[in-house]
């Protein structure tokens, strides 16, 4: 896993944009101002990302990888780090749970705006 990878995909989702809110080495991920994922750039050995609290635990049981979020609300929050195997294709299901998560959140109007970019 590296960060160009990870920062590709996270751009990849429609109206992803990416900030340094906190400081010049936590890269964070945004739809429609609002995060769905970090991480530190320096250091890229985990990423934390939103997820729905009943599945967050689940998760947490399943994957010594996955921990509550780091300096993160822990019940709406994730931490996945790299030291124990976790495969691209898993972390980008992760990925793409924690950017819906935040969808669900938006009002009503910027959810259809990105559903429509997201059904093309």
């Amino acid at each position: 896993m590296d960060i160009e990878t990870f920062r590709e995909y996270c751009l990849s989702k429609p109206f992803a944009t990416e900030h340094f809110p906190f400081d010049e080495q936590t890269l964070v991920f945004k739809l429609k101002g609002k995060i769905f994922a970090l991480a530190d750039i320096v250091n890229f050995n985990s990423v934390n990302l939103k997820c729905e609290p009943d599945l967050a635990i689940e998760l947490r049981e399943q994957f010594d990888a996955v921990t509550p979020g780091y300096h993160m609300n822990k019940k709406h929050w994730n931490t996945i780090r790299f030291d124990s195997f976790i495969s691209w294709k898993q972390l980008k299901e992760w990925i793409d749970h924690s950017y819906l998560q935040v969808l669900a959140s938006l009002p009503k109007k910027d959810q259809e705006e990105v559903m429509a970019m997201l059904r093309q």
